[in-house]
């Protein structure tokens, strides 16, 4: 098995298009459709096809952000595992891979990303990588979870 991250292309942007969460999941994130109208809008976003072999499994957004406070803050803004790969851990695997990529690519100290109260195998997911709540809300009143690198 090899998992990659890839970016999405004319190539491959039909079947990341395909992925999609759990029924009972829907509410707790935008379609990727929506994610990558958002992408198309605002150049700091980069979406991405989470894939095992050449089987798309899952995407991911992410970005770095100016933020008055710290300067920027690199979000894991996306994050999902389609419904039929859901279980096997690849939300492990690929979230692991997703964090070293960003420590990677932005030299950060801190991950944030946010997540509704009640999406509960999100949240003890993201605790289980140091992800703790710092107390804020976004824009759209999911909480604020951040990982501290430096620690």
């Amino acid at each position: 098995m090899v998992a990659s991250i890839r970016n999405i292309t004319i190539s491959n942007k039909e079947e990341i298009l395909a992925l999609h969460v759990a029924k009972a999941q829907e509410g707790f994130i935008e379609t990727t459709q929506e994610c990558l109208e958002e992408a198309g809008e605002d150049a700091n976003f980069v979406p991405v096809g989470l894939y095992v072999d050449d089987s798309p499994v899952g995407f991911a957004m992410y970005g770095a952000f100016k933020d008055e406070k710290e300067g920027q803050r690199v979000w894991l803004d996306r994050f999902l595992i389609d419904s039929h790969y859901q279980g096997k851990g690849y939300g492990h695997l690929f979230l692991e891979q997703l964090i070293q990529l960003l420590i990677a690519k932005y030299q950060c100290k801190k991950i944030y990303l946010s997540v509704y109260g009640n999406n509960s195998h999100a949240i003890h997911l993201y605790q289980q990588y140091g992800f703790f709540f710092t107390g804020e809300l976004d824009t759209k009143g999911e909480k604020v979870m951040v990982k501290d690198i430096s620690n």
